[in-house]
């Protein structure tokens, strides 16, 4: 690749990073090509021009300019949406304890009305997982609806945290299996550490999606 160009995809790299929008990123661009290939006539490499650190080059150049940054917020997110699911475990715990006799009640009731055994498992843990979603969710929508874009890092949340559930759940329920379906505290810790981790992952992934589309208004 020209080293113009690398100089500039390592630049904007940096620029995404710091979550500077795409029509700000082109005309920092624009205005650093200039400079690069004024600098290539006189036998000028980027490298000689911006210093060994492009990225460092690209936050001071970014600085300068003052373009405005729709923040990231990973670590707030994260630990936004964990505080909720905490809140929402709690009521999961309570849910799992008390749905744990009517599952039992599912196999001792009449043969007419006996429930298949995948599918009262899949309710069981499926329903506890969703209160665990339903309570990040709603952290963040109460915790942070001043941060720019939330409402669609929140919409995407609500799109990838069930397809995370629904990774996680049959999981969850092959742990259960081999432990017996316990109720032991260090076994229920164990499921809503899977349950937690699927949620990370699915609340970085939606605030990343979220800030994809530059084309987006930054308050949105």
């Amino acid at each position: 690749m020209d080293p113009i160009d690398t100089a500039l995809a390592t630049a904007d790299d940096e620029w995404r990073l710091l979550g500077i929008q795409r029509h700000d990123r082109a005309a920092l661009a624009a205005d650093l090509r200039l400079d690069l290939e004024a600098a290539a006539m006189d036998g000028v490499t980027p490298e000689q021009l911006l210093g060994g650190d492009i990225r460092a080059f690209a936050r001071r150049l970014a600085d300068e300019a003052g373009v405005a940054r729709v923040p990231r917020e990973y670590p707030r997110l994260l630990l936004t949406a964990l505080a909720g699911a905490v809140l929402g475990a709690a009521l999961g715990y309570l849910f799992v304890s008390w749905g744990y006799s009517t599952l039992v009640g599912m196999f001792d009731a009449p043969a007419s009305v006996n429930v298949p055994l995948r599918l009262a498992l899949l309710l069981y843990y499926g329903s506890a997982a969703a209160i665990v979603v339903g309570g990040a969710l709603a952290a963040v929508h109460l915790r942070m609806r001043d941060v720019p874009r939330i409402r669609r890092t929140i919409a995407l949340m609500g799109l990838l945290l069930p397809v995370a559930g629904a990774v996680v759940t049959p999981v969850t329920i092959g742990f259960a299996r081999i432990t017996g379906y316990s109720l032991a505290p260090s076994v229920l810790l164990t499921e809503i550490a899977l349950v937690a981790a699927a949620l990370a992952g699915a609340t970085v992934l939606a605030r990343r999606w979220s800030l994809r589309d530059d084309t987006l208004p930054a308050a949105s």
